[in-house]
Protein backbone atom coordinates (compact mmCIF):
# COMPACT_ATOMS: atom_id res chain seq x y z
CA UNK A 1 0.00 0.00 0.00
CA UNK A 2 1.35 3.45 -0.85
CA UNK A 3 -0.77 5.62 1.40
CA UNK A 4 2.13 7.85 2.28
CA UNK A 5 1.50 11.38 3.26
CA UNK A 6 2.92 13.53 5.99
CA UNK A 7 1.76 17.12 6.01
CA UNK A 8 3.58 19.43 8.38
CA UNK A 9 0.82 21.98 8.63
CA UNK A 10 2.37 25.33 9.28
CA UNK A 11 0.18 28.13 7.99
CA UNK A 12 1.59 31.07 9.93
CA UNK A 13 0.63 34.20 8.06
CA UNK A 14 2.21 37.04 10.02
CA UNK A 15 0.23 40.25 9.94
CA UNK A 16 1.76 43.71 9.89
CA UNK A 17 -0.67 46.63 9.91
CA UNK A 18 0.48 49.41 7.60
CA UNK A 19 -1.57 52.60 7.65
CA UNK A 20 0.02 54.22 4.60
CA UNK A 21 -1.34 53.43 1.14
CA UNK A 22 0.89 50.96 -0.72
CA UNK A 23 0.45 49.11 -4.05
CA UNK A 24 -1.03 45.64 -3.73
CA UNK A 25 1.42 42.87 -4.50
CA UNK A 26 1.51 39.08 -4.41
CA UNK A 27 4.17 36.45 -4.73
CA UNK A 28 4.17 32.69 -4.25
CA UNK A 29 7.58 31.22 -3.41
CA UNK A 30 7.93 27.45 -3.62
CA UNK A 31 10.85 25.08 -3.20
CA UNK A 32 11.28 21.33 -3.56
CA UNK A 33 14.08 19.15 -2.18
CA UNK A 34 14.72 15.42 -1.98
CA UNK A 35 15.95 13.25 0.87
CA UNK A 36 16.67 9.52 0.91
CA UNK A 37 16.76 6.70 3.41
CA UNK A 38 18.71 3.50 2.78
CA UNK A 39 17.25 0.01 2.89
CA UNK A 40 19.04 -3.31 2.78
CA UNK A 41 17.77 -6.80 2.08
CA UNK A 42 18.30 -9.26 -0.73
CA UNK A 43 14.84 -10.79 -1.09
CA UNK A 44 11.34 -9.39 -1.51
CA UNK A 45 10.48 -10.32 2.07
CA UNK A 46 13.62 -8.65 3.40
CA UNK A 47 12.88 -5.51 1.39
CA UNK A 48 9.37 -5.36 2.83
CA UNK A 49 10.79 -5.67 6.32
CA UNK A 50 13.41 -2.99 5.68
CA UNK A 51 10.82 -0.55 4.33
CA UNK A 52 8.54 -1.16 7.31
CA UNK A 53 11.47 -0.55 9.71
CA UNK A 54 13.21 2.37 8.03
CA UNK A 55 10.51 4.24 6.12
CA UNK A 56 9.37 7.68 7.33
CA UNK A 57 7.02 7.60 10.31
CA UNK A 58 3.55 9.01 9.75
CA UNK A 59 2.39 10.91 12.83
CA UNK A 60 -1.30 10.60 12.02
CA UNK A 61 -1.17 6.80 11.67
CA UNK A 62 1.85 5.91 13.81
CA UNK A 63 3.16 3.65 11.06
CA UNK A 64 6.02 3.81 8.58
CA UNK A 65 5.61 4.20 4.83
CA UNK A 66 7.86 3.65 1.78
CA UNK A 67 7.95 7.38 1.08
CA UNK A 68 6.61 10.71 2.27
CA UNK A 69 6.24 14.35 1.38
CA UNK A 70 6.83 16.94 4.06
CA UNK A 71 5.02 20.19 3.31
CA UNK A 72 5.62 23.45 5.14
CA UNK A 73 3.55 26.57 4.58
CA UNK A 74 4.42 30.10 5.59
CA UNK A 75 4.29 33.69 4.45
CA UNK A 76 3.18 37.16 5.41
CA UNK A 77 0.35 39.62 4.86
CA UNK A 78 0.37 43.38 5.29
CA UNK A 79 -2.68 45.62 5.62
CA UNK A 80 -3.16 49.13 4.26
CA UNK A 81 -5.72 51.92 4.57
CA UNK A 82 -7.78 52.65 1.47
CA UNK A 83 -9.99 55.57 2.26
CA UNK A 84 -11.78 54.68 5.47
CA UNK A 85 -11.38 50.93 4.97
CA UNK A 86 -8.62 48.35 5.51
CA UNK A 87 -7.35 46.13 2.70
CA UNK A 88 -4.64 43.56 2.05
CA UNK A 89 -1.53 45.45 0.95
CA UNK A 90 1.04 42.79 0.15
CA UNK A 91 0.59 39.03 0.46
CA UNK A 92 3.32 36.43 0.18
CA UNK A 93 2.71 32.70 0.48
CA UNK A 94 5.71 30.39 0.81
CA UNK A 95 5.76 26.64 0.40
CA UNK A 96 8.61 24.19 0.88
CA UNK A 97 8.27 20.51 0.06
CA UNK A 98 10.69 17.73 0.90
CA UNK A 99 10.17 14.39 -0.84
CA UNK A 100 11.56 11.42 1.07
CA UNK A 101 12.33 8.32 -0.99
CA UNK A 102 13.91 4.90 -0.42
CA UNK A 103 17.28 3.91 -1.83
CA UNK A 104 18.09 0.18 -2.04
CA UNK A 105 21.73 -0.54 -1.23
CA UNK A 106 21.71 -3.96 -2.91
CA UNK A 107 20.06 -2.96 -6.18
CA UNK A 108 23.10 -3.76 -8.37
CA UNK A 109 23.36 -7.29 -6.96
CA UNK A 110 19.66 -8.11 -7.27
CA UNK A 111 18.16 -10.78 -9.48
CA UNK A 112 16.57 -9.53 -12.68
CA UNK A 113 13.04 -10.20 -11.45
CA UNK A 114 13.51 -8.50 -8.09
CA UNK A 115 15.26 -5.55 -9.72
CA UNK A 116 12.31 -5.17 -12.06
CA UNK A 117 9.85 -5.13 -9.17
CA UNK A 118 11.96 -2.68 -7.17
CA UNK A 119 12.49 -0.28 -10.06
CA UNK A 120 8.77 -0.28 -10.80
CA UNK A 121 7.82 0.27 -7.16
CA UNK A 122 10.46 2.96 -6.59
CA UNK A 123 9.34 4.83 -9.69
CA UNK A 124 5.72 4.72 -8.57
CA UNK A 125 6.61 5.93 -5.07
CA UNK A 126 8.45 8.91 -6.57
CA UNK A 127 5.53 9.72 -8.89
CA UNK A 128 3.11 9.48 -5.96
CA UNK A 129 5.11 11.84 -3.77
CA UNK A 130 5.74 14.28 -6.62
CA UNK A 131 1.98 14.50 -7.03
CA UNK A 132 1.56 15.34 -3.32
CA UNK A 133 4.01 18.21 -3.81
CA UNK A 134 2.14 19.42 -6.88
CA UNK A 135 -1.20 19.37 -5.03
CA UNK A 136 0.37 21.55 -2.34
CA UNK A 137 1.76 23.98 -4.92
CA UNK A 138 -1.65 24.30 -6.57
CA UNK A 139 -3.29 25.17 -3.25
CA UNK A 140 -0.53 27.63 -2.35
CA UNK A 141 -1.05 29.50 -5.61
CA UNK A 142 -4.81 29.47 -5.14
CA UNK A 143 -4.44 30.92 -1.65
CA UNK A 144 -2.10 33.58 -3.00
CA UNK A 145 -4.65 34.68 -5.60
CA UNK A 146 -7.48 34.62 -3.05
CA UNK A 147 -5.62 36.81 -0.57
CA UNK A 148 -4.75 39.30 -3.30
CA UNK A 149 -8.38 39.75 -4.34
CA UNK A 150 -10.05 40.00 -0.91
CA UNK A 151 -12.33 43.01 -0.62
CA UNK A 152 -11.51 45.62 2.04
CA UNK A 153 -13.17 45.51 5.46
CA UNK A 154 -14.28 48.28 7.79
CA UNK A 155 -11.15 47.94 9.92
CA UNK A 156 -7.91 45.95 9.97
CA UNK A 157 -9.02 43.63 12.77
CA UNK A 158 -11.88 42.42 10.59
CA UNK A 159 -9.58 42.20 7.61
CA UNK A 160 -7.11 40.07 9.53
CA UNK A 161 -9.94 37.84 10.78
CA UNK A 162 -11.05 37.34 7.20
CA UNK A 163 -7.51 36.46 6.12
CA UNK A 164 -7.39 33.92 8.95
CA UNK A 165 -10.66 32.33 7.81
CA UNK A 166 -9.53 32.17 4.19
CA UNK A 167 -6.23 30.62 5.28
CA UNK A 168 -7.94 27.99 7.45
CA UNK A 169 -10.29 27.15 4.59
CA UNK A 170 -7.31 26.77 2.23
CA UNK A 171 -5.62 24.37 4.65
CA UNK A 172 -8.79 22.28 4.98
CA UNK A 173 -9.26 22.05 1.21
CA UNK A 174 -5.60 21.17 0.77
CA UNK A 175 -5.76 18.37 3.33
CA UNK A 176 -8.99 17.03 1.81
CA UNK A 177 -7.44 16.90 -1.67
CA UNK A 178 -4.34 15.14 -0.34
CA UNK A 179 -6.47 12.56 1.49
CA UNK A 180 -8.65 12.04 -1.59
CA UNK A 181 -5.57 11.44 -3.73
CA UNK A 182 -4.27 8.85 -1.26
CA UNK A 183 -7.60 7.01 -1.22
CA UNK A 184 -7.68 6.75 -5.01
CA UNK A 185 -4.03 5.67 -5.19
CA UNK A 186 -4.55 3.02 -2.52
CA UNK A 187 -7.62 1.61 -4.23
CA UNK A 188 -5.87 1.34 -7.60
CA UNK A 189 -2.48 0.21 -6.30
CA UNK A 190 -2.58 -3.47 -7.30
CA UNK A 191 -3.97 -2.83 -10.79
CA UNK A 192 -1.52 0.02 -11.34
CA UNK A 193 1.50 -2.04 -10.31
CA UNK A 194 0.50 -4.98 -12.50
CA UNK A 195 0.09 -2.63 -15.46
CA UNK A 196 3.43 -0.96 -14.82
CA UNK A 197 5.24 -4.27 -14.35
CA UNK A 198 3.76 -5.65 -17.55
CA UNK A 199 4.80 -2.55 -19.47
CA UNK A 200 8.37 -2.65 -18.14
CA UNK A 201 8.69 -6.36 -18.88
CA UNK A 202 7.44 -5.93 -22.43
CA UNK A 203 9.87 -3.05 -22.94
CA UNK A 204 12.80 -5.20 -21.87
CA UNK A 205 11.78 -8.06 -24.17
CA UNK A 206 11.51 -5.87 -27.26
Amino acid sequence: MIRMKTIARLMALAAVVCLSVQPAGAETITSKTFAYFSVGGRTAAELDEELSKRGPMMKHSGSRHPGATKIKWGGSVTYVRRGDRCAVGEAKVTLSTQIILPRWKNRKRATASLALIWDTLASDIKRHEERHAEIARTHARTLQRTLKTLRPEADCERMQARVDRVTADAVSKHDADQARFDRVESKNFNDRMMRLLTHRLKSRLQ
